[in-house]
């Protein structure tokens, strides 16, 4: 088989990238032009793709699948979350600030977690089965202490991570351009830097092949991970140790 032949077929998945800008359309977002990199691989590919701009949704912050239930007025949370439930891969994409995520990749991980007690039919963990990743931009240091955060959140939630699962682009520190950003000699920022060209493409392959490995597996194995069955005392070989 070429390496440039697929070894598999992905057009059954589905992808949903969040991005966690801070800046509302019809504002241009410089991570959402890095995400475009990713996404049109995946459509190559036949994956059915959706994009959602947090910051352009009313999500009312808490750690519970609906807050309208909990005083707030209103809440579009509900419905991103029947989109990821619905998607095989979910990628979050941030840009940093003061060296971390920004505040809407925080608060879109709250709303993540307020799902994460639901369970499966097998009485799994119901975001077990998929598959994360995530990206970062930015023009101050921070890209891998930015993907630690989100990509342990995600497992942390169910989410299986492939190996190098994460991306990004950040300029010299201190103020400058952003990814994308057209420079004095014509170019633009970022896009002809080829570790990014690379990461980001490396990632978006390890998530397809990961997403159908899980997919053709029929999920996570039902065995030793079972909230239903522990709560029946079952305790899948575990003692607890003792001192010799």
């Amino acid at each position: 088989m070429s390496d440039r032949t697929p070894p598999a077929r992905y057009d059954d998945l589905a992808a949903v990238y969040i991005n966690c800008t801070l800046k509302p359309r019809p504002e241009l977002s410089h991570t959402e032009l890095l995400g475009e990199a990713s996404m049109q691989i995946m459509r190559e590919q036949g994956v059915r793709v959706t994009s959602i701009r947090a910051v352009d949704h009313d999500i009312a912050p808490g750690v519970q699948p609906d807050m309208t239930e909990h005083g707030f007025a209103r809440d579009d949370w509900p419905a991103i979350q029947r989109q990821v439930l619905d998607a095989d891969i979910l990628v979050l994409m941030t840009p940093i600030w003061l060296g971390e995520k920004s505040s809407v990749a925080t608060r879109v991980i709250e709303r993540l977690y307020g799902w994460s007690g639901e369970l499966n039919d097998d009485g799994q963990y119901d975001y077990y089965g998929r598959v994360g990743g995530c990206l970062v931009t930015g023009n101050e240091d921070g890209i891998k202490h930015v993907a630690m955060n989100v990509l342990y959140s995600l497992q942390h939630l169910g989410y299986t991570i492939p190996p190098q699962a994460d991306a990004g682009w950040i300029g010299e520190a201190g103020p400058g351009p952003s990814y994308g950003d057209e420079l004095d000699d014509g170019s633009r920022a970022g896009l002809d830097n080829e570790f990014t060209q690379k990461n980001t493409t490396f990632m978006t392959w390890n998530l397809l092949h990961l997403a159908r490995l899980l997919k053709d597996a029929g999920g996570i194995p039902a065995h030793g991970n079972q909230r239903t069955a522990w709560q029946k005392g079952e305790r899948f070989g575990f003692h607890n140790p003792e001192y010799r």
